[in-house]
Formats: C-alpha cells, structure tokens, sequence
C-alpha cells in the first residue's frame, strides 16, 4: 500500500477526528445559535459565540463535484492514479460539503471506481476505515 497522508488534528479539529476513529461523522455547531460550520473554527461566524459541540450527522449526502488528478499530485499516489477525490453535500446540512475520495467498499482502494461511474449528484453514505472518512455509493432504491 502506498504512503498516503494522514490527517494534521489542531485544536479546533481534533474531536471531528477523535469521532472519525469512533466511525461517527459529527459536524461543529454552534451552542448559542445553532449553526453548523465546517471546518471547525473557534469562533462562530454567524453569532461570535465561542461556545460549540460536536452534533452527529447521518452521514448521507450528494456528490456535489469531484476531481480525478492527472497526474497524481503528491508522490504516494502515483500507482494508485487514476483516483478520485470528491466534495459531498450533506442531506443535514446542505452547506456543508465535505472532501473524500469514493470507494466500491469501506476500506478499498483509492481507485476502487472507475472514473467513468462518478457522476455529480449521485448519492452517497460516509464509511468510516482506520478513522478515515470514506464515501461510498448508496444503493439505488
């Protein structure tokens, strides 16, 4: 398996990780107003109130754009190219979009799909592999 990056934690990200390890997806809200953020920051931009928890999400959502990198930009990447990397909307909080790659399975792959069955729009579940948040294709009802 090749070196791929880990995530860098700071203080203000670090629980959305810690509930990652967990396999939970959690988004940053706001105590005093509600608002969700993401990325986590310190401060909330809507009300400036610099209290905050950590709200659980379904963990399903939409594609909402996606890249394939030609070549692949870091070196640890290169045997797996062509792979994807896609940003998805939440269905709980549809200004919030999250990076990830798409995978058949948790745990597969980064090139576990062709890039020909990605498709903006299409719907996804996260799944969680070594703390890693993955997407991986919803089932068609």
């Amino acid at each position: 398996m090749p070196d791929l990056l880990q995530p860098v934690t700071d203080t203000d990200g670090a629980p959305f990780w810690e509930y990652a390890r967990k396999g939970e997806l959690r988004v940053q809200a706001c105590a005093d107003c509600g608002e969700l953020r993401f990325p986590p920051r310190p401060c909330c931009p809507h009300c400036r109130s610099f209290v905050s928890q950590w709200r659980p999400m379904s963990g399903r959502g939409r594609i909402w754009s996606y890249v394939v990198p030609h070549p692949p930009l870091l070196p640890g990447y290169a045997e797996l190219a062509p792979y994807n990397v896609v940003l998805v909307e939440l269905d709980d909080a549809p200004r919030i979009r999250l990076a990830g790659n798409l995978v058949f399975r948790p745990g597969a792959a980064l090139n576990s799909l062709p890039p020909e069955r990605i498709r903006i729009g299409a719907r996804v579940r996260v799944a969680f592999h070594e703390g890693m948040p993955q997407w991986v294709p919803e089932p068609r009802a």
